[in-house]
């Protein structure tokens, strides 16, 4: 939403071999949609439907027909020359690759101290609760396989999309690859990332997959069907 500036900078970076672009407008009200199609004439505009990060994501997914999913913020923020190692990680076998900026060779230019502090720490308690091994929990750049959407349906609206995707691939099972990132400071404009705000959102998505995770299991230590595998379940 309201990129126009960013973009030449985002589109710059993207390499010439990409199958397509799609660029999620969320009723910008400057020439968003026009500098995305001057510079990338075959880009695929499609309107957001509500509001938010996740919204806007899950609306850009449905539109994708490659087997893989890139996903790049329009800020400036994230070099799109490092896509070529995400699709590289998929290729050579991980069904979901993500971008971590304190892996090692990652970095920021752009997280305060409250932030970085905050993401360790929510990115503690997730390994902590899902037996996951990330050095980044809260980052917009990853890359998967088509078919991983099925296996993690998304149903959230705001920043903590990251946080959901990185906890359900876990808990579906999927082979997972950090990537090393470097984050850049946005070039013009604000963010709408609210540090306390959408911290708040991440740890109630932990808290909720964690209560689903549980409640699964005494489900399946009540049932016979499920403990055995007999029946329609087997």
């Amino acid at each position: 939403m309201n990129e126009a500036e960013n973009l030449p900078y985002v589109f710059k970076s993207l390499p010439g071999w990409v199958h397509e672009v799609v660029l999620v407008d969320g009723n910008s009200t400057d020439d968003t949609v026009e500098v995305a199609r001057s510079l990338w004439p075959d880009v695929k505009v499609v309107g957001q439907r509500g509001k938010g990060k996740g919204d806007a994501l899950i609306t850009g997914f449905e539109s994708c027909t490659g087997d893989i999913i890139v996903m790049v913020d329009a800020d400036g923020s994230a070099d799109g020359g490092e896509i070529v190692s995400y699709v590289s990680a998929l290729v050579s076998g991980a069904d979901f690759a993500k971008g971590s900026r304190f892996a090692n060779g990652g970095g920021t230019d752009d997280m305060t101290l409250l932030r970085k502090l905050g993401n360790w720490a929510l990115c503690t308690v997730v390994n902590r609760k899902f037996g996951a091994r990330y050095t980044d929990l809260c980052y917009g750049y990853n890359a998967f396989w088509r078919h991983c959407l099925d296996k993690i349906d998304l149903d959230c609206t705001g920043f903590e999309v990251e946080t959901l995707m990185n906890i359900r691939v876990v808990k579906a099972g999927l082979k997972v690859q950090e990537i090393p990132s470097h984050e850049y400071l946005r070039i013009h404009g604000t963010s709408n990332l609210r540090a306390v705000r959408d911290g708040l959102r991440v740890l109630k998505v932990i808290l909720e997959e964690r209560s689903n995770r549980r409640d699964l299991r005494r489900r399946t230590h009540r049932s016979p069907l499920l403990r055995t595998g007999q029946g329609e379940l087997s």
